[in-house]
């Protein structure tokens, strides 16, 4: 990860002094850097030699830390890991602009793997994000969304960039099409795993440990699984008032939604549905050589459940 920081640090570089202060003040926000992480776990777990993954380790981080900037930008985010966001510290068009010097620095490196494979999996899965994106936006306020609708998003939104970063480390050590399909299925899974209990912890986390407040999707009319399962669960009044919130991205029924949530055991629901995504994150490990990397990709996978922020 050192060598990877380096990378960051030395491709930040531009002749126009605002994109490095911004672009130093979001990567500098001290993120979990989880994607890159995968990506050179499953590299020292296929036993890879060379050093390239470093540089695709900084793509992924490039790219989703533009996601990062542009989400901050739509939800109108003050707030992000204990900090101001990037765009409540310098505005939203410069976020929304240095967002993209970073997507258009991230595909320059790129290049650098001189792999057309590299490119295609990159390109296809910052397209798919998009696209993920744009549908959680159509998904606002939306109380008819269900499970698969949820799922189908997120899978798009947050997991495409943790199967990528798997994917690309089998590609890296010329893995076979199985063992590569079952370390891009670890990284899906992983990531899909990582988002249901994100959303879990919006209704019960730690506000000083996430550095966010709870119940902030509720106020950004986002519909997540916790609430999908309470409403199916409460009583009627109770769901309609979590509807009454949604459509009106109003909540001054905060702490008894949150309350709801607890007592129709939708946060258990929540993290028991992650819990069968971490396993099957696990499961895909089988075909890979037994060492301490694969070892940590299980204990990654594992010690998710578990995490307060």
């Amino acid at each position: 990860m050192r060598q990877v920081d380096a990378v960051i640090a030395r491709r930040l570089s531009s002749s126009v002094p605002l994109i490095g202060e911004v672009s130093h003040y979001i990567i500098s926000a001290g993120g979990k850097r989880l994607r890159p992480a995968l990506l050179l776990l499953v590299a020292g777990a296929l036993e890879y030699r060379g050093e390239q993954h470093f540089n695709l380790a900084a793509v992924v981080e490039f790219i989703h830390t533009a996601t990062l900037l542009h989400d901050d930008v739509v939800d109108e985010s003050t707030m992000r890991r204990g900090k101001p966001t990037a765009n409540e510290s310098f505005g939203n068009a410069a976020s929304v602009l240095v967002g993209d010097f970073l997507h258009s620095r991230a595909f320059q490196m790129m290049v650098d793997a001189d792999s057309m494979r590299v490119m295609q999996i990159l390109s296809e899965a910052t397209n798919i994000i998009a696209e993920g994106e744009v549908q959680q936006l159509i998904n606002t306020h939306n109380v008819d969304l269900d499970e698969a609708g949820y799922l189908s998003v997120i899978r798009s939104k947050t997991a495409k960039l943790f199967e990528a970063s798997a994917r690309l480390a089998a590609v890296l050590t010329e893995a076979p099409a199985a063992l590569e399909e079952a370390c891009a299925n670890y990284g899906r899974s992983l990531g899909t795993a990582f988002q249901v209990i994100d959303d879990a912890l919006d209704y019960d986390g730690d506000t000083t440990v996430m550095g966010k407040n709870i119940g902030d999707d509720l106020r950004e009319g986002k519909v997540t699984l916790p609430l999908i399962i309470a409403m199916q669960r409460a009583n009627a009044d109770d769901r309609q008032m979590i509807v009454d919130a949604i459509e009106q991205g109003s909540t001054p029924h905060m702490a008894h939604i949150v309350q709801v949530v607890k007592d129709t055991g939708s946060l258990e629901a929540t993290r028991a549905a992650a819990a069968l995504q971490a396993q099957e994150a696990i499961d895909c490990l089988a075909l890979l050589p037994r060492n301490a990397y694969t070892d940590a990709l299980t204990t990654l996978a594992s010690q998710l459940l578990a995490r307060r922020e």
